[in-house]
Formats: structure tokens, sequence, C-alpha cells
């Protein structure tokens, strides 16, 4: 059976980590020279619940809470990684503003959504405590994970939560696999 194409976009405020989680994931490796991105595309195939799914991965140039949401991310997209440094209290706030402009271009009250605390190698800077993070995903019916691009830490989680939502979300829910864990 051939790969499900998924098309993923990953937004955040700038230097929060997009970049990195991406290559994370695509390429297993953490960069660490920092170059602001334009917008790169990047593609993997992954399995999910004996389910392989083509991904391709949008990571988009930062945003502000000034950007004008580009049109271009609320088409053709089955779902988003929203993303912000848990040691920058200011990013905390811009996803929240990304978020609701996500929704008002879409025309929706719910897409699709994985909110990434990013950078928990740096958690002596924190400044957004776990705790907000998943009051906020709660409040968008989103998943909500803390990560660390830099240590590897859960950034396949990110897209495999976010594959299994879309899934959800298109009507076909991942079969359930026999294995339990107590």
């Amino acid at each position: 059976m051939p790969p499900k194409e998924r098309n993923i976009a990953m937004m955040g405020y700038r230097s929060v980590g997009k970049s990195s989680l991406s290559i994370q994931f695509v390429e297993g490796q953490f960069v660490d020279s920092y170059d602001p991105t334009i917008e790169n595309t990047f593609t993997k195939v992954t399995r999910v619940n004996s389910q392989d799914f083509g991904v391709k991965l949008v990571d988009t140039a930062g945003q502000d809470e000034y950007s004008i949401f580009p049109v271009q991310y609320s088409m053709d997209f089955h779902g988003y990684v929203l993303v912000y440094s848990i040691t920058s209290q200011k990013s905390f706030e811009v996803i929240k503003i990304i978020h609701e402009k996500l929704l008002y271009v879409m025309g929706k009250k719910y897409v699709p959504v994985v909110l990434v605390g990013n950078k928990t190698d740096l958690h002596q800077e924190r400044t957004v405590s776990t705790e907000e993070g998943k009051k906020l995903a709660e409040t968008w019916r989103a998943a909500f994970l803390e990560t660390s691009a830099k240590q590897n830490e859960s950034v396949a989680d990110i897209f495999h939560q976010l594959l299994l939502l879309i899934e959800n979300e298109n009507g076909n829910p991942p079969e359930k696999s026999s294995c339990v864990i107590s």
C-alpha cells in the first residue's frame, strides 16, 4: 500500500527551534548554526500503527504577532505543529495569535495541532511552565509535548501524534495495536 501523503506546517515565533526540530525529525541530526529560515520543505516516510505516511513538512519563516497569516498555509495542509520555546514567554504569546489567525483564515473552530514547547535542554532558563502549555493545548483540543531538538527528545512523537490527530479528523482512526502496556 502506498504511503498516505500528509502535508504539515511547522509554525512559531522566530528562533524557537522549528528548523532544528524539522532537521532532527527528517535527518536525525541537530544543527546548531542558526540560519533564519525563509521557508524549507522536508519529506520523510514514517510509520504510525502499521500505516506508512509520506510527510511533507513545511518549515515556515518565523512569525510574529504582526505577521499576516500566510494564506498558502491554510490550503492543502492536514495539520500544524505550533512551536514555542520554554525559555521565551514572548514566543508563547505569539503562538496563541498564530493559532487564532490559523482558525480565522481557515474558517474553522478546530484544526489538528500539536503544541510544542521546545528547548527543554535549557530547563534552567525556563519561563513557560509545562502546566501553561498543557492548559493552552487543552483549550485548543491539541496534543501537547515538550521537546529538545538538541537532545532529540520527543521529536518523532510530535509527528506521530499529529498524524494520529489528522487521521481521527479524517474519520480514519488508526487500528489499535494489540500491544498493551500496563
